[in-house]
């Protein structure tokens, strides 16, 4: 029993170590491979919890896939973050006010879960064993929290159209289909009948 707790102090400190050099890390290339290593002992944790499809998931997409995806942003563009950060003390009180209200919320979700006649049950009532990891989350995902389920796709998919809208810049002298346009045309300007007299060209 001695050996799951060791191995859970361990990852646990190593994440909260890592997470705090993201933010206070110089070098923003720096800052990614902490984001890294904070996602790997995040995943270690999920595995020691149990929870081995999360932690594959965090492994395969945050790791694999954004966290890389930083990695190649930050080394391509070369954004010179000196220049950014001139103004962090303008913003630092609105953090700070930010930060607060958060931690409020993080301290009142965990006060209501110790509260309420339905948490120590929740913990108490194991999986079956016969289903598996991932076959509980499903059947917990898409059947007591369906709906919460959909409105977060909804909103990641707002963002998702709003952050295209709002990058997408139009070129002037770039050609683009029209579709209304090509519809509309019709034989007399799509075709255009010439006569050729012989010997000369068009």
């Amino acid at each position: 029993m001695i050996f799951p707790a060791l191995f859970f102090y361990l990852f646990a400190a190593v994440c909260v170590a890592s997470a705090f050099m993201v933010i206070a890390s110089r070098n923003p290339v720096h800052s990614v491979l902490f984001l890294i290593l904070a996602f790997v002992n995040a995943a270690a944790l999920f595995v020691i919890a149990g929870a081995e499809f999360l932690a594959m998931i965090l492994i395969v997409v945050y790791v694999g896939a954004v966290a890389v995806l930083f990695l190649f942003v930050v080394m391509m563009l070369d954004v010179d973050f000196v220049e950014l950060r001139q103004g962090f003390l303008t913003y630092l009180p609105f953090a700070a006010v930010l930060g607060f209200v958060f931690l409020v919320e993080l301290i009142s979700v965990g006060v209501v879960w110790i509260v309420s006649p339905t948490g120590p049950k929740a913990l108490s009532s194991p999986i079956a064993a016969n289903i598996t990891n991932t076959q509980a989350l499903g059947l917990v995902l898409y059947t007591r929290y369906v709906y919460y389920f959909e409105v977060a796709g909804l909103v990641l998919l707002v963002a998702m159209i709003g952050a295209i809208v709002l990058t997408l810049r139009h070129k002037v002298n770039v050609k683009r289909q029209s579709i209304a346009a090509q519809n509309a045309r019709t034989k007399a300007a799509a075709i255009e009948i010439r006569q050729v007299r012989p010997g000369q060209g068009i």
